[in-house]
Parts: structure tokens; C-alpha cells; sequence
């Protein structure tokens, strides 16, 4: 083992054991829950309603839009079928461009596919981790041309180039208002990636309401979790109510006729997901307070270490403290993974960020950007165990 190696791994482990009261094994992130949930979902089960009706639906959707301050909030399965929603609802069209980071998970780029769009890869802000605001803006003149429409078609594939997806990475977000102004510029889209951004802020704005749509996600792993699930961020009631129709299968209520009036989706949240998502908002504040609690003793505790660099929230931005992360220069992406095998051998469960989604055999072929940046954090980052019980301590 070289000796970059081992000091490195022995840097982390000591950060996680610091920072954490000692424990067996240090997962990522595991839900934060208590009696709470069991009490909301043997009410539900009690009820009968379990399926896409019931109080809880509503409740959630109402709780959301409190917190994200939006017109409309609309629960769906999950937060890969929100991103497709929206770019269908938007009006895509077979092989139209959407320009996304590398640096994000499958999920984002799957949504492009199933929504007959074409994955267009751009490069990630070293800092913020959001989109490099710049080289996008170069990038978009440079291959593409204006159409008598008013839309820019990419010179080389001769495709529309129909929107960008700012992904919020970690729950931290980037220059959100620079990049909607260059998407305005080029008539694009904005559907926000802000599957970990739940109670994330710019500028005193919540995530998601900068673009045409947004989504948030509310997966085992989230901030809060729905066990599934996700939700779309709407900037109208009218587009919510349209939304609200299409994913219920466009049917028309009626006392006992199946009348509906479009081709709509069979993809609204269930009432059982949504009575452990009102569960977990009612002590939402206990879990902001215990995440911010974990992340401070991090921050601090990272100091001690010269070659460890804690990512802190970008300039204008109010982290939710989703994931705690550290960057360390000078890695490969073997030396990176045999850090995280020492580590995992000692019971910390730290994590990579993503592959690189070009990288992927489906996406190789796809179109993309100079993406410098995204292949040096890469193989930067670790995401440090950031359950809401570890800053109960």
C-alpha cells in the first residue's frame, strides 16, 4: 500500500470517528424514523385507502408547497418519472437535445430517454458542482445556429436543442440565476434537477422554482424519504392541475364511469407513501437541526487535516446538508477506490460520487462538451456517512 494511500485513508477514518460517536458501522444514510411513522401508517392502512386516493396525498402535497413556497407541488413515483413528466409536459419531441451534466445520477439522463430526447453532455463547476455557467454559455454558440423559429439547432446532428437540466448536487446549488439567463438566451427549457435539494436555497428561493419545472426526490436516501418516490415543483395551479390529470390517467371523475379524455400516465404517489412523507415532515425540523449538527463537526473537525478540503455551500446558497462531502487532490481513480475498500473493511460506508454518465456504455455515443472539470472531481470526491441520527450526538 503507498503511503498517499494509507495517510489518506487514515485522514478519513479519523474525520468519520470524530465527528460520529463511535459506532459498529457507519452507513451512508440511513432514514431518520420514529413512532411517528408507525402511527400515520396504520392509519392509512386502517383507512383502506393505500393506493393513489386518501388524505395523505393531499396533506403531503400541501406540506411541500409550504416549504418550497411553489403554486403546486404534485407527488409522483419517484424522481426519474417527475424529470420525464416534465420534459413530456414541456413538449419534447423524438431526438430533441437536452443538455445535462455529466456529473449526475443515471436517473437524470434515463428521464431524457424515456421521454424520446437525446442526452447532451456538459461540464460541472468545480466549486459549485453545478453547471459551468461559462463554458455552457461558449459551448451553445459555438455548435449551434439560430432556426427561423427561434429555436438553435445543434450544426453537427442537425437536432433541436430543446432544454438544459441543472442538476443540485448534494443539495447545494450553483449559479441558478446566471444559468437562466443563458437558457433564456437560447430559448431552452429549465427543468431543475433538484432531487436532493429539499429545503435548499438561493438567494432566500427554494429550489426548483427558478426553471419551467422542478423535481425533488424522496428516495430511501433522501433528506426525507417516501420509502419511493418524488415530486414535481409547478410555477402555476394551471400547469399542477394539468400534471395532477395526465398522472392519474387523465380520467375524468365520475360516481362509476371510466371516462378518459387524454393518453395520460398511471403515475401518482399512493397514500401509504404519502402518510410516511407527512410522518417525516412533522419532525422535519428536528432532522434540519440534527443534519446541520453533523455537518458543523465535519466542517470543524476537517481543519485538522491538511489534505482533506470539506465542499461548503456556494455563495448565495442555503444548503438543506443532504450529504456531507471532502475532496482530496491528487487521486486516480484506483488509489480513490482502494481508499474507500480500506475504509469500508473498518465499517464506514463512505461513497464515490457517480461514474461519469458518458462513460457508460448506453451514453458513450452521446453528444458532448470539453468535460475537464467532471473528471477531475471524480475522482475528488468522497460522500461521508450523513444520516440525521449521526448529529443526534
Amino acid at each position: 500500500m503507498s503511503k498517499k494511500i494509507n495517510s489518506t485513508f487514515k485522514q478519513i477514518l479519523s474525520l468519520v470517528r470524530q465527528s460520529i460517536s463511535k459506532k459498529k458501522s457507519y452507513e451512508l444514510h440511513n432514514p431518520y424514523f420514529s413512532k411517528d411513522e408507525i402511527t400515520l401508517l396504520n392509519d392509512c392502512v386502517k383507512s383502506s385507502y393505500v393506493a393513489t386516493s386518501g388524505k395523505y396525498i393531499d396533506l403531503f402535497e400541501k406540506k411541500l408547497k409550504k416549504i418550497t413556497k411553489s403554486k403546486d407541488v404534485v407527488t409522483v413515483l419517484n424522481g426519474t418519472v417527475a424529470l420525464k413528466i416534465c420534459l413530456k409536459i414541456l413538449g419534447i419531441q423524438n431526438g430533441d437535445e437536452v443538455l445535462v451534466p455529466s456529473l449526475t445520477f443515471v436517473g437524470t439522463v434515463n428521464a431524457i430517454k424515456h421521454a424520446g430526447g437525446t442526452p447532451h453532455f456538459i461540464d460541472t463547476d468545480i466549486n459549485t458542482l453545478g453547471i459551468d455557467n461559462n463554458k455552457l454559455k461558449k459551448y451553445i454558440k459555438q455548435i449551434s445556429q439560430k432556426n427561423s423559429k427561434g429555436y438553435y439547432i445543434n450544426k453537427k446532428t442537425k437536432k433541436k436543442i430543446f432544454a438544459v437540466i441543472p442538476v443540485h448536487v448534494f443539495g447545494n446549488v450553483g449559479k441558478i440565476d446566471e444559468l437562466c439567463k443563458i437558457a433564456n438566451s437560447f430559448n431552452l427549457k429549465i427543468i431543475e434537477d433538484a432531487a436532493e435539494g429539499l429545503n435548499s436555497f438561493y438567494k432566500k428561493k427554494h429550489v426548483g422554482n427558478f426553471g419551467d419545472l422542478g423535481i425533488l426526490s424522496f428516495n430511501a436516501n433522501k433528506i426525507i424519504t417516501t420509502g419511493g418516490g418524488g415530486a414535481i415543483i409547478c410555477g402555476s395551479t394551471k400547469m399542477g392541475k394539468k400534471i395532477r390529470h395526465l398522472t392519474s390517467t387523465a380520467k375524468i371523475k365520475h360516481k362509476w364511469e371510466f371516462l378518459h379524455d387524454e393518453i395520460g400516465w398511471n403515475y401518482r404517489m399512493n397514500n401509504l407513501s404519502s402518510a410516511l412523507g407527512c410522518a417525516q415532515l412533522n419532525k422535519f425540523s428536528k432532522i434540519k437541526k440534527f443534519k446541520n449538527n453533523l455537518s458543523n463537526k465535519y466542517l470543524k473537525n476537517s481543519k485538522k487535516f491538511k489534505n482533506i478540503n470539506f465542499l461548503k455551500e456556494p455563495k448565495f446558497c442555503k444548503s438543506n446538508k443532504w450529504m456531507n462531502v471532502i475532496l482530496v487532490d491528487g487521486l486516480s481513480l484506483g488509489e480513490r477506490n482502494k481508499i474507500l475498500g480500506l475504509l469500508h473493511k473498518k465499517g464506514v460506508k463512505c461513497r464515490p460520487i457517480w461514474k461519469l454518465i458518458h462513460k457508460l456504455k448506453m451514453y458513450k455515443k452521446s453528444p458532448r462538451s470539453d468535460l475537464s472539470n467532471a473528471k477531475k472531481l471524480e475522482t475528488r470526491i468522497f460522500c461521508l456517512p450523513s444520516g440525521a441520527e449521526y448529529g443526534h450526538d
